[in-house]
């Protein structure tokens, strides 16, 4: 019996060998270069690795494509400018193996399905375009010009612009991004749907209105300058492991850091720097995090407004406590803002963060006593329906103590992938302000539509009531990263034509549209020979920062294009001649591209020559010189409720998590030797007096089930672990869950789904 795509999109519910081991409380050190080390010698060429590890983060070098941590400034570790996950990326990237047409004659699509995402990530790099006719069973090969031929006419055939949707990853480069965006705009639509809208959509919503800008307001010398660092919802041990030697030096200088998590991670308790040989070698790590706040799930308003209740009083008893010069002078909304607070309770505030007095007692005293912190966050305070509250209630906390645009002071959103944030500077915006799409019609003589296009969910729902007919994706495992999977993969189901441009098999390509397409793609570690030589790209990381980047390895195949020469191919096949931009020219030397931001994107003067300084080049950033560039013209206070959320009897709160051995939807292994979970992710991690109440021990199997507005969602065949999360609590791993997720729960105004407070039942089986 053939599988539905609900059935395609799971995954595999089957158990591996679980092993369970006491969680760590050192991070990085031998234990990181050991894994490490394996990762390569595994799936890599020796030469190859080698060659890489000298060019990877360095100037000149390419750009990791793991997360969008910034790299120093000034001098690099000669001892490898990278982490461990960024090793397993290039691993994942630059495999050994390629899979073309013998493999997926081999292999049907429905075989393929059955396999665990690690099993498909590993299978191979790409080395081919692959066609899925309808009705067949296996890909088989296309031709490139066939394959562009093939998109251009289901996209001229469709009877509205609209009816399409293009999905872009973090991992495209400037270059690409912007032509892609382009391309869409002039085919008529503004459906550009991107990772952005699913991470960190409710930080930019957030900070824009707030601050001015969309993004962070810090560098990487005011992480090593602050007083406070505040690591909210974040496990940069895992998820951004070079964030900890900056950690590190904010030690080294006297700082210090608060860690506001669930769960208390390793790489915050403590540090060992595989950079530095002497430490290796005597095991002497760095404690990281001061104070550990173990808040219950989507407890962070709360906790904020505790802090913001006793610091009013303080300032009302004491003065000097608030930088009131600061707030008289940049700021709006203060008196309204703490006429509001004045409505909480402080007791209740507290109860409901689920924080002891002792520990909010602690991270009291380190803010009112400083006056340099930093707000560090990631998908923890992104992914609930009061995402944007979160995120505003911080920046309230930093306006009042005037930290907010000078050293060691200020916004860290902390992105992942690695271009993530420049994707949407170049343009990849389904709401692009009217100023760019103005400079478009400038410079290309053809008029963008103004009108909104679909956000992910948007789009979600588009394709499942057949909308949106045709999903491109430029980069990414789409299936495997949004919510609700089972309504998701019926939504793809739905669709005429599905194209994936990637560089190696991942779930999205088996959950396909009546026919599909796999493009494959140069990855950031290969050489871009184009016909004026070799090319190099841009991208821009956390902090603002937009570098070049350029790949070092010779093509695993002679079949791969670029994603501007995809990007160019498809332009050509859909709008032919009667386009108004001449696409031929770019995919030849992307130096025209870079010439064409300069004209269209503000910051971007100069580009080319800016783009060869070794360290690239910061773009403007009024937050971080007090230029705010807000509705008002100041940085605005904000009026945030409390969250109204209750848990019934039987339920617990669950959020779902990243293991180690995993970047996003990528999956490295199956291990989690941080929280030691060893060959297994169908696990849900337990208060141990939860466990109890429902009479569960570790490894009894257990089912989840979610239910929102009347819909109930099912995940089967689970392992619970016990392990030091507050009551009520859980933490999974995605996308083994994302099942459970509704798709119509998502923050206000952004959008962005709620895959951090998802409330569930446990049954044993």
């Amino acid at each position: 019996m053939s599988q539905s795509p609900s059935e395609k999109a799971k995954t595999p519910e089957h158990f591996s060998n679980l092993k369970i081991t006491k969680p760590a409380t050192d991070s990085a050190g031998f234990g990181g270069v050991k894994s490490a080390f394996n990762h390569v010698s595994k799936y890599m060429n020796t030469a190859d690795a080698l060659k890489l590890s000298g060019k990877i983060n360095q100037k000149g070098g390419f750009d990791c494509p793991g997360c969008a941590w910034p790299d120093p400034d000034d001098e690099r570790s000669s001892l490898g400018e990278y982490c461990e996950n960024g090793i397993k990326a290039i691993a994942e990237e630059a495999q050994n193996k390629t899979i073309g047409a013998d493999f997926f004659a081999k292999h049907s699509v429905e075989e393929l399905a059955i396999w665990t995402d690690f099993e498909i990530g590993k299978s191979g790099r790409l080395a081919e375009p692959m066609f899925l006719a309808e009705g067949d069973t296996h890909y088989k090969p296309i031709s490139w010009e066939d394959a562009f031929k093939k998109v251009g006419k289901h996209l001229n055939a469709l009877t509205h612009p609209d009816e399409a949707v293009f999905y872009t990853s973090g991992r495209t480069t400037n270059e690409a991004a912007f032509l892609y965006q382009l391309f869409v705009r002039e085919f008529g639509t503004s459906n550009l749907p991107d990772c952005s809208n699913m991470c960190h959509e409710a930080s930019g919503k957030a900070l824009s209105e707030t601050l001015g800008i969309g993004k962070g307001s810090v560098t990487l010398d005011d992480l090593y300058n602050a007083e406070v660092i505040m690591v909210i919802g974040q496990n940069p041990g895992t998820n951004h492991p070079r964030m900890l030697t900056a950690l590190e030096k904010c030690k080294k200088n006297g700082g210090k850091i608060i860690a506001i998590n669930p769960l208390e991670e390793a790489g915050l308790i403590r540090f060992t720097n595989p950079q530095n040989p002497l430490k290796l070698l005597t095991g002497g790590g760095t404690a990281l995090a001061d104070v550990h706040v173990p808040l219950t799930i989507n407890g962070d308003v709360a906790f904020i407004k505790a802090l913001l209740l006793k610091l009013l009083e303080k300032e009302d008893s004491a003065g000097n406590v608030f930088d009131k010069a600061f707030i008289e002078t940049y700021t709006l909304g203060f008196d309204a803002f703490t006429s509001d607070l004045k409505t909480y309770n402080f007791e209740d505030c507290l109860k409901a963060s689920g924080v002891s007095k002792d520990i909010f007692e602690a991270v009291f005293d380190l803010i009112l006593n400083n006056n340099k912190i930093i707000c560090c966050w990631a998908m923890g305070l992104t992914q609930h329906e009061n995402a944007v509250d979160n995120i505003r209630e911080l920046v309230n906390l930093l306006l009042l103590k005037g930290s907010i645009g000078k050293e060691g002071a200020g916004t860290c959103p902390v992105r992942g992938h690695s271009n993530v944030q420049g994707d949407r500077t170049v343009g990849i915006w389904e709401s692009a302000p009217q100023a760019f799409l103005d400079k478009i019609e400038v410079k290309y003589d053809f008029k963008p539509t103004a009108k909104h296009g679909y956000s992910v969910i948007d789009a979600i729902k588009a394709m499942y009531e057949k909308k949106a007919r045709v999903f491109f994706g430029l980069g990414g495992n789409f299936i495997s990263a949004v919510p609700d999977t089972e309504y998701s993969a019926q939504a793809m189901a739905n669709c005429n034509l599905t194209v994936h441009v990637s560089t190696k098999l991942n779930r999205s390509h088996l959950v396909t549209g009546k026919e599909a397409l796999i493009l494959p793609c140069l990855g950031r570690t290969e050489i871009d020979y184009q016909k004026t030589g070799v090319q190099i790209q841009s991208v821009e990381n956390s902090m603002g920062i937009v570098s070049s980047t350029k790949g070092v390895l010779q093509p695993c195949s002679k079949d791969l294009l670029s994603e501007v020469t995809v990007v160019c191919g498809i332009a050509q096949a859909t709008l032919g001649k009667h386009s108004k931009v001449k696409w031929e020219k770019y995919k030849d030397d992307y130096n025209l591209v870079r010439d064409d931001i300069a004209e269209v994107v503000a910051g971007f003067e100069d580009y080319n020559t800016r783009i060869k300084q070794p360290a690239g080049f910061y773009l403007p950033n009024g937050a971080r010189v007090r230029t705010f560039n807000t509705s008002t013209g100041k940085a605005n206070f904000s009026i945030n409720k409390l969250p109204q959320w209750k848990l019934k009897e039987d339920e617990l709160m669950m959020m779902t998590i990243r293991s180690h051995d995993q970047f996003n939807t990528t999956i490295y292994g199956l291990n989690d030797r941080y929280r030691g979970i060893f060959n297994e992710r169908r696990i849900i991690f337990m208060n141990l007096y939860d466990m109890a109440e429902r009479g569960l021990k570790d490894q009894t199997i257990v089912n989840l089930k979610s239910e929102f507005d009347g819909v109930i969602r099912t995940a089967n065949n689970f392992k619970v672990v016990g392990y030091n999360i507050p009551k009520g609590c859980c933490a999974t791993y995605f996308p083994e869950t994302n099942v459970l997720v509704p798709l119509d729960s998502f923050a206000h105004t952004a959008k962005t789904p709620a895959s951090k407070s998802v409330k569930i039942t446990v049954e044993k089986v």
